[in-house]
């Protein structure tokens, strides 16, 4: 409880028992209001109780006492000063987060007798320190001497507001002054506590006077520090702005004389220049409106860098063709293996180049699926001619002005990357590769692909006129090359302005002399293995194409040969060097994991309803299979396998035929009334479209039909009329490299084209069975496994058929589907 004044000698007999609130880093003097935010659960814990406890007065009363450390979370009693201030809680406010925010008063000292045990916060029992009154010439000048150091500290001290003068003023009692003032004062804790247990008023005030006179001191030399500094500062801006105006002035002064030796120099290199008439006279006309301008201005910048282009490029500066047909063959065989055709078109020109003092640039295309060599062989032909190599990628371009550039009204235009690729060139007649051009696309900035119709026409591209030079420049003896995977991508006027050549996926024996020559020894250097004599056997190098690689290309090859040299770096760095590493099939196998692929992937056994099919991809040729089953229904034809509009058309025009002759073919017509007939293309993730497995979904629909099966190891590939007529289709190259790979041993390909059997290589069609055929007939009797497939198709067979195969007999055909 807490005693009123009148009952002070009672409580100072018995002492007064309160709850101790810790502080960390701060003092309460008496006569001093302060916020605390109070988060330690004894602390939260006395507060509430003083709050329960209230006195006579109706006032809640806390001992406010400070930490020796303000870093100690649970203090001891041993932890706080025995010397605190009484205080009122004049304000407790819960916050959301659980802790307080309270206000208290300090009202007067107490010194701590005893803690009495209490495990929830302190309880201590205190007694109250009284003031005592004292009265003194000498308290009195002191008093007046504290006012006036207090004036003073006021003055250097801009963290107090000039108010508290005004308050402190009308302070008189010397103790209420001296608490007053320590408030305001930056000390250190334990003058502070030092300052709080000096009882006598008198030595109070002269500590304080004394604290102050060494903050003044303080502050006056802080003072002095900033002034000296201030004062250095603005010497130093000063110094530096006359610096920076002296350098204006001197820059001004010299800027003409630079400007005029820039117009000297440009007029030098333009004597010495070779250019056509129309741009040298375009570098006079500018160069004129240059003298006018001011050297400093926005439009000067523009025209100077207009004339540094044009000066810049090898209008007549040109290699000199290295026209020796067999050193250039030579060349060409030594960089790529195989790749007859493309080889043959660049001997070609330069042997009619050696015989014609000038010839057109021609402009050839490379056709082909990934990694089959055909940016590297374009940087090839370059070595074979002596002419500087340029490459420009177009994949992703959808802007016009990165062929044409941009007009000089543009701020930052710059010419387009042709003529930035030939200055960078430095000559007029470099082989320059556009790079994957069916990447291009188009947007609202234009279509580049129309941009390159005058650069690739040889009858135009002699005065191409780029946006931003807005002069003719000559572009007709430059090989242009480009490259691209597919031809549907690029437009048809654009494909008219080149010799398109085909580069076909590569037969195994060239990948594996690809390998041995090429492959092999540039992994074996970039891993770091030059010096060591590793033997990679055939069947290795034939286990990594067949189980770890599928591609028309070899850079999967590359990869994984790479693949096969770092486990050899790591195991030498393990075990150190040998003499001979050898590699055969088990250890690549081991080296690389296990296999990706299925070597020959076709049926294993002949089904009814299953076709092995030939298809082309942008990555080559693959094998295509396609199933077709009946079932109870209404008739309906069902087609799967994310087809496209051309691939359903064929579907539907092979069922037209099926059913236009299914007397023929032994079928009874109440199939297509009382059964649904599917169609399935397997892997349906994958888009496919083209019209050329028509004969593959005929035949397929006449297995399912009558329950013949199919011949596992014959493919086909043809587009259907409803006449049964087998068209010719693309890409047969490409579809018989992977019928072999496959394994396959016949197919079946439409009769027109026999004429491109010549492409495909010579030990291909020798290990394949290749039939041309003209109608579906045709093709039945090669696939289907017939007893008398000479009469297969005929008038009248299909009575004999159907009494060989009734339709009842199904189940007993092992391979076929349950209808």
């Amino acid at each position: 409880m807490f005693f009123g004044r009148d009952d002070k000698k009672e409580a100072q007999k018995r002492g007064l028992t309160i709850p101790l609130l810790p502080l960390r880093d701060i003092i309460v003097f008496p006569h001093m209001v302060v916020p605390l935010f109070v988060g330690r659960e004894k602390s939260i814990a006395a507060l509430k109780d003083a709050m329960a406890h209230k006195g006579p007065d109706d006032k809640a009363v806390i001992l406010l006492a400070a930490q020796k450390k303000a870093k100690t979370n649970d203090p001891s009693p041993d932890d706080i000063f025995h010397f605190g201030t009484i205080g009122h809680i004049i304000q407790l406010l819960p916050l959301p987060d659980g802790t307080l925010k309270v206000l208290v008063e300090g009202v007067r000292r107490a010194k701590v007798k005893k803690f009495h045990p209490n495990d929830a916060f302190f309880m201590v029992e205190v007694d109250e320190v009284e003031e005592t009154q004292e009265k003194s010439v000498e308290l009195e000048a002191l008093v007046r001497s504290v006012h006036s150091v207090f004036e003073a500290f006021v003055k250097l001290n801009k963290r107090i507001p000039p108010e508290m003068l005004m308050q402190v003023a009308s302070i008189d009692d010397p103790a209420r002054l001296a608490d007053t003032i320590v408030a305001h004062l930056s000390l250190k804790l334990n003058d502070k506590q030092a300052l709080l247990e000096t009882e006598s008023p008198a030595k109070r005030l002269e500590k304080l006077y004394e604290l102050m006179q060494g903050e003044i001191e303080i502050l006056q030399v802080e003072k002095k520090i900033r002034t000296r500094v201030k004062k250095q500062m603005e010497k130093t801006q000063k110094e530096y702005y006359l610096n920076e105006q002296m350098q204006a002035i001197q820059k001004e002064l010299g800027e003409r004389d630079e400007f005029k030796n820039e117009i000297q120099e440009i007029e030098e290199k333009l004597k010495n220049k070779r250019m056509s008439k129309e741009a040298t006279l375009k570098v006079k006309k500018e160069l004129k409106k240059l003298r006018m301008m001011s050297p400093m201005s926005a439009e000067a910048t523009v025209v100077r860098n207009y004339i540094d282009w044009i000066i810049s490029l090898p209008w007549y500066d040109e290699t000199q063709d290295r026209l020796d047909v067999t050193e250039a063959e030579r060349v060409l065989n030594e960089d790529h293996y195989g790749l007859k055709k493309p080889k043959e078109r660049i001997l070609e020109y330069l042997a009619v180049q050696q015989l014609v003092k000038k010839l057109k640039g021609p402009v050839l295309c490379f056709v082909g699926p990934p990694g089959v060599g055909k940016t590297s062989l374009a940087r090839s032909i370059a070595r074979a001619t002596g002419r500087k190599f340029v490459r420009l990628s177009l994949g992703g371009v959808r802007d016009e002005a990165e062929i044409r550039g941009h007009r000089r009204t543009y701020i930052g235009a710059m010419p387009g990357k042709l003529i930035q690729s030939l200055k960078k060139a430095g000559s007029n007649n470099p082989v320059f590769l556009l790079d994957e051009i069916d990447k291009m696309s188009t947007d609202f900035r234009g279509d580049p692909s129309a941009a390159l119709l005058e650069v690739l026409d040889p009858e135009q591209n002699h005065n191409f006129n780029d946006h931003y030079l807005d002069l003719d420049y000559d572009l007709s003896k430059v090989m242009f090359i480009c490259t691209a995977n597919t031809m549907h991508n690029i437009p048809g006027p654009l494909q008219d302005r080149m010799e398109v050549i085909r580069i076909a996926g590569y037969t195994e024996p060239e990948k594996l002399s690809i390998a041995r020559r090429y492959l092999i020894p540039k992994e074996q250097e970039a891993n770091g293995l030059a010096d060591l004599k590793i033997d990679i056997s055939n069947d290795a190098l034939k286990t990594i194409v067949h189980r770890y690689t599928r591609e028309s290309g070899v850079r999967s090859l590359e990869r994984e040969i790479g693949g096969v040299f770092r486990k050899i770096a790591r195991d030498v760095l393990k075990n150190g060097k040998r003499d001979l590493i050898e590699v055969d099939r088990k250890q690549a196998m081991k080296f690389l994991g296990t296999p990706r692929f299925r070597y020959g992937v076709a049926e294993s056994e002949d089904q009814v309803g299953i076709v092995t099919g030939l298809a082309w991809t942008e990555l080559g040729g693959e094998i295509l299979t396609t199933e077709a089953t009946s079932m109870p229904g209404k008739g309906k034809l069902i087609i799967t396998g994310k087809l496209g509009e051309v691939m359903q058309e064929s579907a539907q025009a092979a069922m037209s035929y099926v059913r236009s002759r299914a007397e023929r073919f032994g079928i009874d017509r109440k199939v297509f009334e009382n059964y649904d007939i599917h169609v399935h293309l397997p892997e349906g993730a994958i888009p496919k479209d083209g019209p050329s497995a028509g004969v593959t979904m005929a035949t397929a629909l006449v297995s399912a039909l009558t329950r013949v099966p199919v011949r596992r190891d014959v493919a086909m590939t043809g587009e259907i009329t409803l006449r049964g007529r087998v068209l010719p289709i693309g890409g047969l190259k490409e579809k018989t490299l992977a019928a072999h790979r496959a394994g396959i041993k016949t197919v079946l390909i439409p009769k027109a084209n026999k004429k491109d059997l010549k492409d495909i290589p010579l030990k291909i069609r020798k290990a394949l069975r290749i039939v041309p055929v003209e109608f579906v007939d045709d093709v039945l009797r090669e696939a289907l496994l017939l007893d008398k497939p000479e009469e297969f198709g005929r008038k009248g067979a299909g009575d004999n058929l159907k009494g060989g195969l009734p339709m009842t007999e199904v189940a007993s055909t092992p391979t076929a589907a349950p209808t």
